[in-house]
């Protein structure tokens, strides 16, 4: 059986054919590399009861948390940055609970770029509202090169080095109680963070999806589906 892997969704003005109105859409990349890796993707649009989140995630084998805009800076206790995003506050508070609920099921995360802010974040750490040089333009990834620990994730998938594509400029802050460093940028910014003592939780602020980097998403569906065969 294919584990499910839940992948969460934008919430956002959008256009196609006539229309132009909200939707949840997410970059296919993303539905893409999950299937490719064997899971069996699962779209999570934002809503507003995150009450649900646990019902949601307790038929889940594994979760992606997207990329996208900043994270609210009220959520660390700050006020924004001028070139801070305006809050998407229901995309905040719905990913917060499905983080928290997938990490108290020790469920398999993978966080992506915001995801992996957000893992932070639900930690109670801080964001660097802006940084220079994590992006080569608007819309243009950078690429960077990545040391990681190699005897956590996630370096004990990638190696000790990976060549990466980013695209953001926030970062991690002040870290998060119980997460562990795991791969910073040449200029020493926090790269890839992991949650020791779960099975699978870990948070890259680079973009696996954009290059079609299957290795993690590959990872992470090996232990969703030891959750999917106890089912």
């Amino acid at each position: 059986m294919r584990p499910r892997i839940g992948i969460s969704t934008y919430r956002e003005l959008t256009s196609w054919g006539v229309w132009k109105q909200a939707a949840a859409v997410v970059p296919a990349t993303y539905v893409d590399c999950v299937a490719q890796a064997g899971g069996l993707p699962l779209l999570l649009p934002p809503i507003d009861d995150t009450s649900a989140a646990g019902q949601i995630v307790a038929e889940l084998d594994g979760l992606v948390v997207t990329g996208g805009p900043d994270v609210d800076p009220a959520r660390y206790q700050e006020v924004p940055h001028a070139f801070t995003d305006e809050p998407r506050v229901q995309r905040d508070a719905w990913e917060l609970a499905l983080l928290a609920a997938a990490l108290d099921r020790d469920i398999p995360v993978l966080g992506v770029c915001r995801g992996a802010q957000l893992l932070n974040v639900l930690h109670g750490g801080s964001l660097v509202q802006h940084i220079e040089g994590h992006k080569a333009g608007i819309a243009v990834f950078k690429g960077t090169e990545v040391g990681l620990d190699q005897d956590m994730l996630p370096g004990s998938v990638l190696g000790w080095s990976v060549t990466v594509s980013c695209y953001h400029h926030q970062a991690i802050g002040r870290l998060g109680e119980g997460l562990a460093v795991t791969g910073r940028a040449p200029d020493g910014t926090i790269e890839a963070v992991a949650v020791p003592g779960k099975t699978f939780a870990v948070g890259v602020q680079w973009h696996p999806e954009q290059d079609r980097e299957l290795r993690l998403f590959a990872a992470l569906v090996e232990q969703s589906e030891k959750r999917a065969a106890d089912r």
